[in-house]
């Protein structure tokens, strides 16, 4: 490799089937990423130590299921993380995004979607640091602080825990304090302006970051719904 070359992301998948794995290492790796494989959630947890820039996580794993290493993975790294599963429940999708998943696709999918939601779910990480903006790197209000060179959220001082997708909806929405975003709209800064909206994942989000910043989650302070209309930041 000559040097100063650019070195490709590197994305992790935990997937046991091998002809799941062989179709999204072919597409991702056409798509320009380092690819690395797991067939069970153990060896992905392991795997997880040499940092990968994003993981495409089953569900259904041997040795450990893709919901407790979704847990797990989240006590220490904050890079994106994308659920691909065949269990279709509304219930199972939120599970995955409650613990810190920051988007969900069903199987059987589409191997080119994958690898769009994977630039999307880049970009927007990546849009959190504020060296590629300009934008001042902390963000107060109130009791809370966010700090995005290091990615990190604080209330009243202490470290709060969040996906970047949470932490990503939260910067968009400090920064425009009061200005009123539709679910579309958070939909597509979060997302990607290629998918449609959805709302259960969007209400999903906003519940979650309600919850480690509120007092009172059924009365926020700072993520308001404005009723027929969306969410804003502030009263």
């Amino acid at each position: 490799m000559n040097k100063g070359a650019i070195m490709p992301e590197k994305i992790l998948i935990a997937e046991d089937d091998e002809d799941i794995v062989s179709i999204l290492k072919l597409y991702l790796e056409n798509a320009g990423y380092s690819v690395m494989a797991c067939f069970n959630g153990e060896d992905a947890l392991k795997e997880v130590e040499s940092k990968p820039d994003l993981c495409l996580f089953d569900i259904m794993m041997p040795k450990m299921n893709g919901y407790d290493l979704i847990r797990e993975v989240r006590k220490k790294y904050v890079m994106p993380i994308i659920i691909i599963s065949a269990k279709n429940k509304d219930s199972d999708k939120i599970i995955g995004l409650d613990l810190g998943a920051d988007d969900y696709i069903l199987k059987p999918f589409n191997p080119l979607e994958v690898v769009a939601r994977v630039r999307s779910a880049l970009r927007r990480y990546t849009m959190l640091n504020p060296a590629a903006q300009g934008d001042n790197p902390v963000l107060t209000s109130g009791d809370l602080k966010v700090d995005t060179n290091r990615m990190l959220l604080f209330k009243d001082g202490e470290e709060i825990k969040v996906t970047p997708t949470e932490l990503k909806l939260l910067v968009m929405l400090m920064r425009n304090p009061g200005r009123v975003y539709t679910k579309a709209q958070i939909y597509e800064n979060l997302i990607g302006e290629n998918f449609l909206s959805d709302e259960n994942t969007i209400m999903v989000h906003i519940s979650n970051l309600r919850n480690k910043i509120e007092d009172d989650p059924k009365k926020p302070r700072y993520l308001v719904t404005v009723r027929g209309l969306g969410y804003k930041f502030g009263s």
